[in-house]
């Protein structure tokens, strides 16, 4: 059994990708936008989206026939900023993260990919190709976010199954081949201080 975090900008498509790949219903924190977060939440380049995930998904998926029969469940985090401590505990015990990237929106990834990096975790980059954006190449988008080579770039479509398993094996594979380090959460504040 191994825990994965899914994480991206606001509007990256984890809540899709969670329930894209979950063979149970997932469990979806979602809740619609309201005038409130106006202010706060930016929709340039995701007008139309009505959502948000204000606590996690979660998702499972058993992969049986892999090389090692894998039980994979999967927790995606909210995408707005202002969520990072929450991101702190969701990391905690993972193997591993997907940085979910909508390249119409890149500079909304700065922040999880460097979470990750501060707290040592394991994780790859999946481009979220979405209906009508520019598909850019995986390298560009590894210099654009100044990505070691060491960190697997690759594309999806969070709506495709079989794509996002794909990403999933991409990172267990990368995280088994990553040397072993505690991840170093810079904050203490835990799902019992809220």
């Amino acid at each position: 059994m191994l825990k994965i975090v899914i994480a991206g900008g606001f509007g990256a498509g984890k809540t899709t990708a969670v329930g894209a790949v979950s063979e149970i219903t997932p469990l979806s924190t979602e809740e619609y936008l309201t005038e409130a977060s106006t202010g706060v939440d930016s929709l340039e380049g995701v007008e139309a989206k009505q959502t948000t995930t204000v606590a996690f998904d979660f998702g499972r998926l058993s992969l049986p026939d892999a090389p090692v029969p894998l039980e994979l469940f999967l927790f995606g985090t909210p995408g707005q900023d202002r969520f990072v401590d929450l991101w702190y505990d969701l990391s905690r015990g993972a193997v591993g993260a997907v940085v979910l990237i909508d390249t119409r929106r890149l500079e909304s990834s700065f922040t999880p990919v460097s979470f990750f990096e501060d707290i040592g975790l394991p994780f790859v980059v999946a481009l979220n190709h979405f209906d009508g954006a520019h598909r850019y190449h995986p390298e560009q988008v590894r210099a654009a976010l100044e990505l070691p080579a060491s960190v697997p770039v690759v594309t999806c479509d969070a709506r495709n199954p079989i794509d996002v398993a794909g990403v999933l094996l991409t990172l267990v594979d990368h995280a088994g081949n990553t040397p072993a380090g505690p991840v170093h959460p810079t904050s203490t504040t835990t799902l019992q201080d809220a």
